[in-house]
């Protein structure tokens, strides 16, 4: 049997057709997953961290990493276990039951409809910047058009772009820090190679920790619209969920070392700028005119890169929704010659260029954030549900680990994270759960009916 009809069947035995043509291999995958999460991401928001966590950017980093690991391993688990498009909806819809499946991908696409329209604002407020006077809402218009475009032609498109991104954005980083390198080692900054972006006597206790968290966990999100493109990879059974875990140790990697590289050239962490405190850092090391280039490889970086990917990973959101029809049908459309979901690329492409002038970034902000981690929590629960309580993988210590320790860690931390959350974020959040619940009611005629998928098959 070809790898073709081996993956087809892998769609089927869910209830599904093979419908989404495959074209990524695990390291496409990790390429996606990198670029999602923005390999340059820290620059944007540096001055805020390095000021809040007293000059300890890449320790908040690491400690992000540790504590989001938890719910990418729930993301890999039920990857390898649910092959196929829909992320946390599929996964949560199949470990605990339909309906509150729905649930979670109604919650996550809070996240996933409003992630492109901050980035889009983020980008057009650079661009003013790097060009005054220019028309803020032509910078959205153009981006939006052309990562419309190429989510429409295909993942095979991407790639390239992917690639194209991926090659600039490393190529500026190596610069920089050899820069900052050079510059430090010179005599600027701190002088020296010193440990006190890592670790500051006294100051690292269980608040610092717990800061941390709430500040860098968000940082990392991005890795789970990954598993979006299950029924787009080869052998996703497998690719998806190492692919989840390369991506992140390796954009762990990278944040750490440019922001401690930024560290070093700015040892006065109390006067650093909150907006534009990497930007300054980067005038030291390499001149004004290198300053201004990282701003245009941050535009083009969120502009394309990480715009399309949260593009991508919305409309196969849609997609596994809509062919379940807990949303309208036609989010399922494929497109005859590109075998995309081109009707959700084209209306979130349409919404990004509305949604921007209605809200401002901060209201974004809250929307992307409530989202995100109220569907994780259900995902973490999910995986204990199904492995450690319906499966009973109990029979050893590592099935322990897996399938009760490791997701109630996660879920534990994603509650902390939300107790730092504004009243206005919990009341948007809280109104757009109740609006899902009423169309979950709805369409399943009071959370009776569930989708075709699930009708004959054994879950």
């Amino acid at each position: 049997m070809s790898d073709q009809q081996q993956n087809k069947g892998n769609v089927e035995q869910f209830g599904y057709k093979q419908e989404l043509k495959r074209a990524l291999s695990l390291r496409d995958v990790v390429l996606y997953g990198v670029l999602f999460m923005v390999i340059i991401a820290p620059q944007s928001i540096f001055g805020e961290i390095q000021v809040a966590s007293g000059g300890m950017t890449p320790l908040v980093y690491i400690v992000g990493f540790v504590a989001i690991s938890f719910t990418a391993l729930s993301y890999m688990r039920m990857s390898n276990k649910f092959p196929i498009a829909g992320s946390v909806y599929a996964y949560v819809q199949r470990g605990i039951n339909p309906h509150v499946g729905f649930i979670g991908g109604w919650l996550i696409l809070l996240d996933y409809l409003f992630v492109p329209s901050l980035l889009y604002t983020m980008v057009a407020n650079w661009g003013v910047e790097l060009i005054p006077n220019s028309p803020w809402w032509l910078w959205i218009l153009v981006f939006v058009i052309f990562n419309t475009i190429v989510n429409v032609r295909g993942m095979e498109m991407t790639k390239g772009v992917d690639w194209v991104m991926f090659v600039m954005e490393i190529v500026i980083l190596i610069v920089f820090i050899y820069l900052g390198f050079k510059y430090v080692l010179g005599g600027g900054g701190f002088g020296h190679i010193a440990p006190d972006p890592f670790y500051q006597p006294g100051k690292v206790d269980a608040h610092f920790i717990a800061s941390a968290c709430s500040i860098a966990c968000l940082s990392f999100l991005g890795f789970d619209g990954m598993s979006t493109l299950a029924e787009e990879t080869i052998h996703p059974e497998k690719n998806i969920g190492k692919g989840i875990i390369i991506a992140l140790c390796t954009i762990v990697v990278v944040f750490v070392l440019q922001t401690y590289v930024a560290a070093l050239i700015l040892p006065d962490w109390e006067n650093t700028d909150l907006a534009t405190g990497f930007f300054d850092a980067a005038a030291l090391a390499g001149g004004e005119v290198f300053r201004k280039i990282l701003l245009v490889v941050n535009i083009i970086a969120i502009g394309v890169a990480n715009i399309m990917a949260a593009q991508t990973a919305t409309a196969r959101m849609l997609y596994g929704m809509g062919r379940d029809g807990v949303i309208p049908r036609i989010f399922a459309k494929i497109h005859p010659k590109y075998q995309t979901p081109y009707v959700g690329a084209i209306i979130v492409g349409a919404a990004s260029c509305v949604i921007p002038l209605i809200l401002n970034m901060s209201q974004l902000v809250r929307l992307v954030n409530f989202g995100a981690l109220a569907s994780f929590v259900l995902l973490n629960f999910a995986v204990f549900l199904y492995f450690f309580v319906k499966e009973k993988m109990r029979n050893s210590f590592g099935d322990f680990v897996k399938y009760l320790i490791c997701p109630w860690l996660g879920i534990l931390i994603l509650i902390y994270v939300f107790t730092g959350f504004d009243k206005m974020t919990y009341i948007v959040g809280i109104v757009w759960l109740i609006v899902g619940l009423v169309i979950g009611a709805i369409k399943s005629k009071g959370y009776k009916e569930v989708p075709e998928a699930f009708k004959n098959l054994e879950v």
